[in-house]
């Protein structure tokens, strides 16, 4: 059975075997987590996803982690060019992000919350379509050990582990 855990911290600094990138669906990585993502692991990673670019919002693309933490970032496009995004978009990407990860045998992958900045949907939705969605998959598919939520605001950590608790 999976462990779902919340993690108060910078999503580029985890250890795992993937790291999620809250990403548009043209993989362009400006601000927020995608930012980050590319500041701490390099501008190939921007290089690789956007020539996998563009998709249906929806859709997830893995590349490298450069000097990431990591082997693996899958970019979950959660929004496209308009920045919008809504609860259908994010299950979407999440279950796909989940594909790409069983696809290549990950065994601990890292999510931030997606589409709660840039996008600014409601973060205990976010929270509670998430957390959802992994049991979901999970429960169909045994590949996975951990999934870790990574937050950068203590409210948005607390918000995660409140959720994860309630089982």
């Amino acid at each position: 059975m999976v462990k779902i855990e919340a993690r108060y911290g910078a999503i580029a600094q985890v250890k795992a075997d993937a790291l999620v990138n809250a990403a548009n669906n043209h993989f362009w990585m400006g601000s927020g987590v995608a930012g980050a993502l590319k500041r701490a692991g390099g501008w190939e990673i921007e290089v690789e996803a956007m020539n996998q670019g563009p998709v249906a919002v929806g859709e997830a693309v893995v590349t490298g982690a450069g000097k990431l933490p990591a082997k693996y970032v899958i970019h979950a496009a959660v929004m496209g060019q308009d920045l919008q995004t809504d609860a259908e978009k994010i299950t979407q990407a999440t279950r796909n992000a989940l594909r790409r990860a069983a696809d290549r045998g990950v065994k601990t992958i890292a999510f931030p919350a997606l589409g709660t900045g840039v996008g600014g949907f409601p973060l205990h939705e976010c929270a509670c379509l998430m957390i959802k969605t992994v049991r979901e998959f999970c429960a169909g598919n045994n590949c996975l050990e951990k999934v870790i939520f990574v937050l950068r605001a203590e409210e948005d950590y607390q918000t995660f582990r409140g959720e994860i608790e309630k089982g």
